[in-house]
């Protein structure tokens, strides 16, 4: 009589194409199966995430427009921590945001769109297309970035652009009209990023004041035109005429070559340091915010002021 086979010999030869019934057989966690390292294991969580009879049930109903927030909040912590300069959070949040995309593909996979990998070559053959001083010939490459190539390559990229959605049947109002200047400034953008770049791009035409002057002059005045509409008393008009300030406010943080997303982040950060100081001096005290007068927290506010601007001079040398 022939030996008996060993059961994790059986087990093997029973599952050899499933990995995840072999660990469903040898009651291994279900982890065992994914692929060790990798993209192809970040791609292989997220298919068993969205696995319709074994998945998690919340990652299973996401859609695109559901999880699009999340992807847009994952974006602004990969900031923070640059800003709060973290490596180690920056290598969590970088995941993080690495997930929203395979999220997003695993859903166009499933539609029958396209996969991860068609956009790994969307991108990379974009980097290689826009760099021609880069990846182009040799000739290419010794003439530099020549003037003019960005524009070129963009308006080459957009015709391409309707091509492609017409062989695929995508036609839309856009497809049918010439691309006009401002279409490439999505609108999903930061408002205040978002005015930034429809300025640039309007001065790249000659659409703009010589220097910062005239545009301090347009602040004083939409600033005027807001206390008009105050004083009326009309809700709607402040609401617009303060719409024009802050835009008149980007133009000029774009003429100061300043990021107004980035100075107004430091100015958050800054105020939440300074009011913490309040809460701690006035703890120390045995006093709560509420019970605290606005002239001991603006007092305490000053005093905050004063211990940064006595730290910093330390920190420079001086003081």
């Amino acid at each position: 009589m022939a030996p008996k086979p060993r059961e994790d010999v059986k087990i093997e030869q029973a599952a050899s194409d499933d990995p995840l019934a072999t660990v469903e057989a040898s009651n291994r966690p279900a982890a065992d199966a994914l692929p060790a390292s990798g993209m192809e294991r970040l791609l292989a969580v997220m298919a068993a995430l969205r696995d319709p009879d074994t998945g998690c049930p919340w990652d299973i109903k996401q859609t695109f427009a559901s999880i699009a927030p999340y992807t847009i909040e994952e974006a602004y912590e990969v900031r923070d921590a640059i800003e709060r300069g973290d490596l180690a959070d920056l290598r969590q949040e970088l995941g993080d945001l690495l997930l929203q995309v395979v999220y997003h593909a695993r859903i166009a996979e499933e539609v029958g769109s396209f996969a991860f990998d068609d956009v790994v070559e969307a991108i990379s053959a974009k980097m290689v297309r826009r760099h021609p001083h880069v990846f182009g010939t040799r000739t290419e490459r010794a003439a530099g970035a020549a003037p003019g190539f960005w524009e070129r390559i963009k308006a080459e990229e957009q015709a391409e652009r309707v091509v492609e959605r017409s062989r695929l049947g995508l036609h839309d109002a856009a497809d049918q009209t010439p691309p006009a200047l401002l279409d490439d400034v999505a609108r999903t953008l930061p408002p205040l990023t978002q005015a930034v770049k429809l300025q640039k791009k309007a001065a790249s035409v000659g659409f703009d004041w010589p220097s910062l002057g005239p545009v301090l002059t347009k602040m004083r005045e939409e600033l005027g035109e807001m206390e008009v509409a105050l004083e009326a008393g009309d809700r709607d008009a402040v609401g617009a005429e303060f719409g024009d300030l802050l835009f008149v406010m980007a133009n000029v943080a774009r003429h100061l070559a300043v990021d107004p997303e980035e100075a107004l982040a430091r100015t958050n950060t800054k105020f939440r340091r300074r009011f913490r100081r309040i809460e701690f001096w006035l703890s120390e005290s045995g006093r709560s915010l509420d019970a605290a007068t606005l002239e001991e927290m603006d007092a305490l506010w000053d005093r905050a002021k004063e211990e940064e601007r006595a730290r910093d001079g330390d920190a420079n040398g001086s003081g």
